[in-house]
């Protein structure tokens, strides 16, 4: 009897039913730029019309350990906006638009059911972002990956006028920085969080703390939380006065922040604010120390804005209009002349 590709692990047809079930989910999260569907060999995509000397802005990136907490509890359907929005994030901070998503989706067996709703993820985040879901892969790599796992990669692109891009050329001393509040670990730290929560307090995922108000595993899983509706109202709100945008990822305030901040500044910033009770019970259970803390997590902070001074109330209201919770947490002041930027933390 001849040999057939399915003997060998990979199932074309599931793959091909994948393909049906995906093309709705992409089609909820079409914009009017999007030439072609979800099919063909590539997705097309015009550029905006009215942005003068357009610039394409590309990212990408994937959601680490944290799928492990998805496989464990078998909770699949948020994974992708946790894709979707480390991507989309990124590209926000430039000041651009998010245009279309592409995903990369890799198993050793193709779970149908499981990938949809890995999907529906995805498309979900798109709608959140703002962009299209116009493409991506699915591959069926047999003894590549353990039973019942996967790997996930996103690649995002945007676009913004060549004038409007922000950064550290924008940034003077004196402008004044602000912390937008992130909901929970995002999609950083998961290997510390998982040692300390699993190995160290010993915990199941279906555990319950009365401070987490939820589960562990599902505590853990909580998305990360997509800031295009708030930069896209900042950039609207205050134009020039606003001057750079921080993603806060792996790293913390203290390894993301310097990276848009001019050479010879430094942002000081103060920690005072409330942050999710699940950091504090990773420091405590550790336990972990708070620099190394800081040097992990986002501790809260999602998203930092570095505005002009005179900005700073008209930056508060839109980002309070845009649903997100904010707050001025410092100020960009001189550093060494000619050295990199740093952050100098002040705890309260």
């Amino acid at each position: 009897m001849a040999v057939t590709y399915r003997d060998a692990g990979v199932d074309i047809d599931a793959g091909d039913e994948l393909v049906e079930r995906i093309k709705p989910l992409a089609k909820s999260t079409r914009i009017a730029e999007v030439v072609d569907g979800v099919g063909g060999f590539a997705g097309l995509c015009a550029l905006p019309a009215g942005v003068e000397d357009p610039l394409l802005v590309s990212g990408t990136d994937g959601v680490g350990t944290k799928l492990k907490v998805a496989f464990a509890t078998g909770k699949h359907d948020t994974i992708g906006i946790d894709l979707v929005a480390m991507c989309a994030n990124d590209v926000l901070t430039t000041g651009a638009r998010p245009l279309f998503f592409l995903d990369y989706f890799a198993c050793g067996k193709l779970d149908v059911s499981v990938a949809e709703r890995v999907i529906a993820g995805i498309a979900e985040g798109c709608r959140q972002a703002g962009c299209a879901l116009i493409g991506g892969e699915t591959a069926e790599l047999p003894g590549m990956y353990a039973e019942g796992e996967y790997d996930l990669a996103g690649f995002c692109v945007g676009v913004v006028s060549r004038k409007a891009v922000l950064g550290p050329a924008r940034v003077r001393v004196g402008d004044v920085v602000l912390g937008v509040a992130s909901s929970g670990l995002h999609s950083n730290g998961y290997s510390l969080a998982r040692r300390v929560l699993e190995k160290e307090m010993k915990l199941s995922l279906d555990a319950r703390l009365p401070e987490l108000g939820a589960s562990v595993g599902d505590s853990l899983l909580t998305p990360t939380r997509i800031y295009a509706k708030a930069c896209l109202g900042l950039g609207k709100a205050l134009g020039a006065d606003l001057h750079a945008l921080c993603h806060v990822t792996g790293g913390g305030i203290e390894g993301n922040l310097p990276r848009v901040l001019p050479d010879g500044t430094s942002a000081l910033v103060r920690l005072g604010h409330a942050r999710p009770a699940l950091f504090d019970v990773i420091a405590r259970g550790g336990p972990v120390a708070e620099a190394e803390m800081r040097r992990t997590f986002n501790l809260g902070i999602g998203l930092v804005a570095v505005v002009a001074r005179e900005g700073a109330d008209a930056a508060l209201a839109a980002l309070a209009d845009a649903g997100e919770s904010a707050w001025p947490m410092g100020e960009i002041v001189a550093g060494q002349a000619g050295a990199e930027a740093t952050v100098r933390v002040e705890e309260h």
